[in-house]
C-alpha cells in the first residue's frame, strides 16, 4: 500500500521555525564540543540546553535593526542565556551555522525523496509484472517499429529510477558535511577537533577543507541529481501523454467521477496530471543551472549564492517530492486498453515483421542490400495499395524462391519477438 502523500512533511523542513531550530541545534552542538575540549567552562552547555530558546518573531524583529539574520538570531538566543550568552557563537562565523544547518536540512529532504523513489519503484515493479506479456507496438520516431510489451516499458522505467535511487543516495552523502572552520576556513579561533565533534553529534562528516563556506560543487551535484530525477519523471509523463492521444488511446490517466476535462467541451479527457509533471520538470531542471552558477564565488566567499539557495532548496525539494508522489499514483491507477493495443499493432497490416523477413533472406545467402530491396517491394505495396504484408510476401515469386510457406509462417509469429522477455526481467529485477 502506497502511503498517503503529505506535502507538509517536506515543507516543514523549510519553515522559518525549523530553520531557526536547526541553527540552534548546530550552535548547541558547538557549545558542547567547546566544553569537551576545554575552550569554555564545562557547565555552560548543560545550562544552555535548559535555557536556550528561539522565537522566530523576535529574531525577525531584531533583524530589522541588524539587517543580518544570523546576527539577529545570535543576539536573541544569547540574551536568553544570560551570563553564558557570551559563549554562544564563540569563534564561529555565520556560514559555520548556515552551511552546516543547510546540510542537515538537505539531508533530511533527501531522506524523504528516497522514500518517494522507493514507493515509485514498488509501483513500477508491480505494473511491470502485471503487463509483462501484454503485447503492443514499439515505436521509433513516433512510427511503428516492432512488437514489445507494456511490461517492458515499466521495467525500463524501474531500472532508470533504480539508478536515480543510487544517485540520490550518493548526493545525500556528498551534501552531508558540516564546517566549523571560521571566517576563511583556517580554524583561526577553534581547532579542527571542535568541528569534528560538532559534525559527529549532528550525523555529518567534516568538510576536508573549506573557505568561509562549504564548496558549492556539493550542492550542485545534489540539485543536478534532483534535475535528473525530474527529467525521468517527465520522460514517463510524456509517454503517458502520447499513449492517451485520441489516435492512440492505448492507456490513459484515471478519470474521476465528476471530473471535467474542459470548460467548453464535455467529451474531453485530458492528460492533465502528466502535463503538469512535464511543466514542473522544467522548473526543477532550470534550478540545476543556477546551482552550477553558484560553484564560482569570489575568493573565499561572496553571497551571490545565498539568496537563490533560499528559494531553490525548498522549491526544488518540495516540487520533486510532489512530482514523485503524483507519478506514483498516476501509474498505480493507469487505465490500460489491451484491445486498442492489439488494434494498433495491426494498423500497418504486418509491416512490423519486415526485419525478420530481411534477416531470413540474408540467412538464405542474399546480400543485405539485395534482401533489403526484396523486402521493400511488397512493403511499399502495402503502404501504397493496402493489403496484408504476409499475403503480399506470399504472392511475391522471387521471395518464394528462397522461403517455404512454413518458414514464412514462423517469420510472422509474434512469439519470436517476445522470447527473451524473461531474461530482460531477470536482468532488471533479479530472481
Amino acid at each position: 500500500m502506497i502511503p498517503r502523500y503529505s506535502r507538509e512533511e517536506m515543507a516543514r523542513i523549510w519553515t522559518e521555525e525549523n530553520k531557526f531550530a536547526v541553527w540552534l541545534q548546530v550552535e548547541l552542538a558547538a557549545l558542547e564540543a567547546m566544553a569537551e575540549h576545554g575552550i569554555i567552562p564545562k557547565e555552560v552547555p548543560q545550562r544552555a540546553f535548559k535555557k536556550a530558546a528561539c522565537d522566530p518573531e523576535c529574531v525577525l524583529a531584531i533583524e530589522k535593526q541588524t539587517h543580518h539574520d544570523v546576527a539577529a538570531f545570535v543576539d536573541h538566543v544569547a540574551a536568553c542565556l544570560g551570563e553564558d550568552g557570551r559563549y554562544f557563537h564563540f569563534g564561529l562565523t555565520s556560514s559555520d551555522v548556515l552551511d552546516t544547518a543547510l546540510a542537515l536540512r538537505l539531508k533530511e529532504a533527501a531522506d524523504l525523496l528516497l522514500e518517494d523513489v522507493d514507493n515509485l519503484l514498488i509501483v513500477l515493479k508491480k505494473q511491470a509484472y502485471e503487463y509483462k506479456d501484454l503485447v503492443m507496438v514499439g515505436r521509433t520516431h513516433g512510427v511503428h517499429a516492432e512488437p514489445i510489451t507494456l511490461g517492458l516499458k515499466f521495467a525500463l522505467w524501474h531500472a532508470e529510477f533504480q539508478r536515480h535511487k543510487e544517485r540520490l543516495a550518493h548526493a545525500r552523502e556528498i551534501i552531508s558535511v558540516g564546517k566549523i572552520s571560521g571566517a576563511v576556513g583556517t580554524f583561526a579561533h577553534l581547532p579542527p577537533e571542535v568541528e569534528a565533534s560538532v559534525c559527529a553529534k549532528l550525523g555529518l562528516k567534516p568538510a576536508s577543507i573549506s573557505t568561509q563556506v562549504i564548496q558549492r560543487d556539493r550542492h550542485a551535484e545534489y540539485f543536478l541529481t534532483l534535475a535528473l530525477i525530474a527529467a525521468s519523471v517527465e520522460k514517463v509523463a510524456l509517454e503517458i501523454r502520447h499513449l492517451q492521444r485520441t489516435e492512440v488511446r492505448e492507456a490513459e490517466e484515471a478519470f474521476a467521477k465528476g471530473q471535467k476535462g474542459s470548460s467548453a467541451m464535455p467529451h474531453k479527457r485530458n492528460p492533465v496530471l502528466s502535463e503538469n509533471l512535464c511543466g514542473l520538470a522544467r522548473f526543477v531542471r532550470g534550478n540545476a543551472l543556477t546551482a552550477l552558477d553558484n560553484v564560482a564565488l569570489w575568493h573565499e566567499r561572496d553571497i551571490s549564492h545565498s539568496s537563490v539557495e533560499r528559494l531553490m532548496a525548498p522549491d526544488c525539494t518540495i516540487a520533486l517530492d510532489f512530482m514523485l508522489s503524483r507519478l506514483t499514483r498516476l501509474l498505480l491507477n493507469l487505465q490500460v486498453y489491451p484491445e486498442q493495443m492489439a488494434h494498433n499493432l495491426n494498423l500497418t497490416r504486418g509491416l512490423i515483421f519486415s526485419q525478420s523477413l530481411l534477416l531470413a533472406l540474408i540467412k538464405k545467402g542474399l546480400s543485405r542490400d539485395a534482401a533489403y530491396r526484396l523486402v521493400q517491394g511488397p512493403a511499399m505495396r502495402v503502404w501504397e495499395a493496402g493489403g496484408e504484408f504476409a499475403q503480399r510476401v506470399a504472392e511475391d515469386e522471387e521471395i518464394r524462391q528462397y522461403l517455404k510457406p512454413e518458414e514464412l509462417t514462423e517469420i510472422f509469429d509474434l512469439r519470436h519477438y517476445l522470447r527473451h522477455i524473461d531474461t530482460i526481467f531477470h536482468r532488471v529485477f533479479g530472481s
